[in-house]
């Protein structure tokens, strides 16, 4: 099997001595310096006429290029892959379709604040705007979905312009960067050496708070009643899950997550309620409702995560942390704003709050909503398999740090709600954008970022795994060990929910019945394929997949009236969750 990328080295850190590196001679050799002195180990892509020469660089590069069967599918891999490394990831495509075909995966990115560089090619310059063939205007496409672009000018500065397009990926609040790389721009002579990946001085971004923010947040912490602590994505992101949790105990806090935030803190502790929002537990959105102190770190208050802003946490005042400012009362009010690093902060935090607050009543209450709202379903055996027991066997069979991948739909949510997380960067998922054909080839991303010890698992729906299924190929020829599980309920299941509950039943294009058989599919790729319709085939073809030393798929025949509960109404208050479809 390949083996997973090392640990990469610091940018700064020079090469190693015995590795001869070959000279830099043009544009595109500068360009692929710059990617090796940034640490870049692994890089996602698909061929083409204008970035031909920049992979003619790669050729005499030890970075380890992916061809993937779709430029949606190099970005996907490319920001899975920096979520699990928690560093940017690097895809590549040509110019025209090529650039267009990565545009989602950059939408996507950017919506979860992922750290990714999309280097693209472009017609020569000199006819740029003429209508080119494969020409597009792939600055001006991605500029509303992008932490910055650059149009590569000439071939003595576009390394350092890739080194500087790295480097304002993983700052700060992280993001997706591209560079437009003209053609004669790639292939003009340089022997200019790029130096190291480093930021504009002009975007440093805040991290050590205000001291006067900090004592005002910590003043309402120790005054609160009603406790609560939100982890968003950011936390994960920062590296300040061990702050987080630190803090959490130290003061006694219970802690909610949103969805991008899940593994922030473990599932398994009693503080924890699990996650909020429009499917989160019950319990989460019930304290949400009731807290009287909500401390919200590294999030930018999603409407999946909100519901209606009038009715969100009413009887709270709000502690907002973020490191990007623009997100402080952008949608909640911040009554005590905090701009800086969450780890930082939240060190800070601890270090200020005097007394913990006086909550031992409030979490009883809130162990009390947990034995209120159990996250249980049934399993009557005259109905078909339920996603949910499917998911906890994946979850039993695994260790607490593999690797969790997922499309997005009903499976999307039953992964997240019924499998146990209490490791940072092992929850890899769509969230803003919501992209179906998401999970796959982040897996293939999770893969080669994870360590040797870490299994990645792929919970699918059988609609989003048939939007990037080509991918599949990918991960059996680089012999990659992912297992697929494909939760087939032969529609596309959260489309078929909400046409029950709020359009008269009509299932206009939900229905799915005209997919293929998925284990025989994934034998014709080169994986192995399973097929598991009854309980007691569960346990013993997770057992077999996971044992495969390669690329699996379980086409799991779920219940295809099953569906994603608690459910809060688009635009309701998170108190007010539905357990039925009658109570929506």
């Amino acid at each position: 099997m390949s083996e997973p990328a090392p640990p990469k080295k610091d940018a700064d850190e020079p090469a190693d001595e015995a590795t001869e590196q070959t000279p830099v001679t043009t544009g595109a050799s500068s360009v692929v310096r710059a990617l090796e002195n940034a640490g870049v180990e692994a890089a996602f892509g698909v061929q083409g006429g204008a970035i031909m020469p920049v992979y003619d660089a790669l050729w005499h590069s030890d970075i380890h290029h992916v061809t993937m069967a779709h430029e949606q599918g190099a970005a996907h891999a490319a920001d899975a892959f920096g979520v699990v490394r928690n560093e940017p990831g690097v895809c590549l495509a040509t110019s025209g379709p090529g650039a267009t075909n990565l545009v989602t995966g950059i939408a996507d990115a950017n919506m979860d604040s992922d750290g990714v560089l999309a280097l693209t090619g472009q017609v020569p310059s000199e006819m740029v705007g003429s209508d080119a063939f494969q020409e597009t205007d792939t600055i001006g496409v991605t500029t509303p979905i992008t932490k910055h672009n650059y149009f590569a000018a000439e071939a003595d500065s576009v390394g350092d312009t890739v080194g500087e397009a790295f480097a304002l990926a993983g700052e700060g609040r992280p993001g997706p960067t591209l560079v437009d790389l003209p053609k004669d721009v790639t292939m003009d002579e340089t022997d200019r050496q790029p130096g190291p990946a480093k930021t504009p001085k002009t975007t440093t971004p805040k991290t050590t708070p205000d001291k006067a923010a900090v004592a005002d947040a910590a003043r309402a912490i120790e005054a609160a009643e009603r406790p609560l602590l939100l982890l968003g994505g950011g936390v994960i992101k920062a590296d300040a899950t061990d702050e987080a949790r630190a803090f959490a105990r130290e003061f006694g806090i219970p802690v909610v997550t949103t969805m991008p935030g899940i593994g922030s803190f473990p599932e398994d502790d009693d503080l924890c309620l699990s996650w909020a929002g429009m499917h989160g537990t019950g319990y989460a959105n019930m304290a949400i409702t009731h807290t009287d102190l909500l401390v919200a770190v590294g999030t930018r208050f999603d409407d999946r995560l909100t519901g209606g802003v009038d009715s969100f946490a009413p009887e709270a005042e709000v502690v907002h942390v973020d490191i990007d400012p623009a997100e402080i009362s952008k949608n909640v009010h911040a009554d005590y704003p905090v701009v800086g690093d969450a780890a930082t902060t939240l060190d800070r935090l601890a270090d200020e709050v005097a007394t913990e607050p006086d909550a031992g009543e409030w979490r009883e209450q809130c162990l009390t909503w947990k034995d209120e709202y159990p996250m249980d379903y049934a399993t009557p055996e005259d109905e078909p398999l339920k996603p949910q027991f499917v998911v906890e066997c994946l979850d039993e069979a695994t260790s607490d740090r593999a690797v969790v991948t997922s499309g997005v739909g009903q499976h999307q949510m039953w992964a997240a709600q019924y499998w146990t997380f209490t490791e940072p960067r092992t929850w890899v998922s769509s969230h803003g954008l919501g992209t179906m054909g998401y999970g796959l080839p982040a897996a293939i991303g999770a893969r080669l970022a994870a360590e040797d010890d870490q299994e990645v698992v792929c919970v699918d729906g059988d609609g989003s795994f048939l939007m990037t299924i080509q991918e599949l190929s990918v991960a059996v020829r680089e012999e990659l060990d992912i297992t697929v599980a494909v939760l087939n309920n032969e529609y596309i299941g959260m489309v078929r929910q909400w046409q029950d509950a709020f359009f008269e039943g009509r299932h206009m294009a939900a229905e799915y019945n005209w997919c293929p058989e998925f284990d025989k599919l994934a034998e014709a790729f080169g994986a192995r394929g399973w097929r598991v319709d009854d309980y007691d085939e569960v346990a013993d073809a997770i057992e077999e997949a996971l044992a495969y030393d390669g690329p699996s798929v379980i086409d799991f025949h779920i219940d295809p009236r099953e569906n994603v509960y608690p459910m809060v109404a688009s635009g309701g208050a998170n108190g007010k969750f539905a357990l039925t479809e009658d109570q929506l």
